[in-house]
């Protein structure tokens, strides 16, 4: 199984500082040292502010990826490789096409009852 286009980018992120909100409220901004698939983040030289707005300094911490609410990333990664559009995808429907498209085309090779829907009157 491939890796999604956000996993890709957090791992671009490490050892940039980054900042990090917890499902409990609490805020860790600082340098990510390390991002798993799962989202777990190492991160070093950390400042991390408490729900009650209390700072504290951290040399290092470790937090689960379940527990991650967002992740602010620095803006440099927007321009990212994986963000630029592939080439066609063959054998998926254009993007662009309309559901009275997908019918007709589905009528004209005579799949469904999309061709009692769309006769050609003569």
């Amino acid at each position: 199984m491939s890796l999604g286009v956000p996993v890709k980018v957090l791992h671009e992120a490490e050892g940039h500082i980054v900042s990090l909100e917890t499902n409990t409220g609490e805020v860790y901004r600082g340098k990510l040292v390390e991002a798993e698939d799962n989202m777990n983040c190492q991160m070093s030289d950390v400042t991390v502010t408490y729900r009650d707005g209390q700072v504290g300094k951290l040399e290092n911490v470790y937090i689960r990826g379940s527990k991650i609410r967002f992740l602010i990333l620095p803006d440099m990664l927007k321009n990212a490789p994986m963000f630029k559009k592939t080439g066609s995808r063959i054998g998926v429907a254009s993007s662009n096409r309309g559901k009275s498209a997908i019918l007709r085309a589905q009528a004209a090779r005579g799949r469904g009852r999309a061709r009692t829907l769309f006769q050609r009157s003569k």
